[in-house]
């Protein structure tokens, strides 16, 4: 924690960590006005709060959909392979899924490019055009994590009490209305906590995903460019070390007062699905 002092100082080396940050002058609250004075934060915080939302939003309905069908397969072997087939993709890099999906949009030989040609159809600058790109980050980043996420439902799932099921069964109530009057209420209690813990990272981005995966490409930077991608070019452009400690601060303490209300909502709605 003593390394926020970084964010408040003009940082400059000259020895080891604590002497440079003793020698450092002290700048107040100038390394956070590149966040608040720069003609591109508009679109990078859009870009940023947008994305999350969105993300939010799919990270808990594509899961728990997913983990519903996979509880009702009966095969355990098949269900072991669907299993690990959706939980792979969350353990690979974004630099090895960026050149998966340049495979498919290169715009010379990419599959995607060979398959419109050969229906009569124009090659498409895929990394270019940018309005393909909000399709592609949410489908490739849904891609890649659903598989831990429907994890983390399918646990709960299986943790479920059968007798419920029986009793319901019995009282001949059709697979759908399990799934409404006792499964969704029983996930409740981790979709809330996923959700609150969602809702404190609505600042952050996954970085990888927004920089590797368009290839840093300054054409698609309207739709690409996000509050991680920004500080990152901001440093390696000026080097400024406190700029990027006030940026972390900022998402941190934001992300903070964002869990502390989120949590305070939930307990007034429902207290017992509350974090404390």
């Amino acid at each position: 924690m003593f390394g926020i002092v970084v964010a408040f100082k003009n940082f400059r080396l000259s020895g080891g960590f604590i002497q440079s940050l003793i020698e450092s002058e002290w700048c107040g609250f100038k390394n956070f006005k590149f966040l608040f004075y720069s003609g591109d934060m508009w679109i990078v915080f859009r870009n940023t709060i947008c994305y999350n939302l969105v993300f939010i939003v799919l990270g808990i309905v594509l899961p728990i959909l997913v983990a519903l069908m996979l509880n009702e397969i009966k095969g355990r072997g098949l269900a072991k392979f669907y299993q690990s087939s959706m939980f792979l993709p969350y353990f690979l890099s974004w630099v090895v899924v960026s050149y998966f999906l340049f495979a498919f949009l290169n715009p010379e030989k990419g599959y995607i490019n060979t398959v419109l040609q050969s229906f009569g159809k124009d090659a498409v600058s895929w990394y270019s055009e940018k309005k393909y790109w909000p399709f592609i980050i949410l489908f490739m980043s849904q891609w890649k994590g659903i598989g831990y996420n429907t994890v983390v439902y399918l646990a709960s799932i299986c943790g479920i009490d059968k007798t419920y099921y029986e009793a319901a069964v019995l009282d001949g109530a059709s697979k759908f209305q399990q799934i409404k009057y006792i499964t969704i209420p029983l996930l409740k209690p981790v979709i809330t906590i996923l959700f609150i813990l969602s809702v404190g990272r609505i600042f952050s981005a996954d970085f990888g995903l927004f920089y590797q995966l368009p290839k840093d490409s300054g054409a698609l930077y309207d739709y690409t460019n996000v509050l991680d991608t920004y500080v990152y070019r901001a440093l390696m452009t000026s080097g400024e070390l406190g700029m990027s400690s006030a940026a972390s601060l900022f998402q941190s303490t934001v992300g903070f007062i964002l869990i502390i209300t989120a949590n305070k909502i939930v307990s007034k709605i429902d207290s017992d699905n509350a974090l404390f």
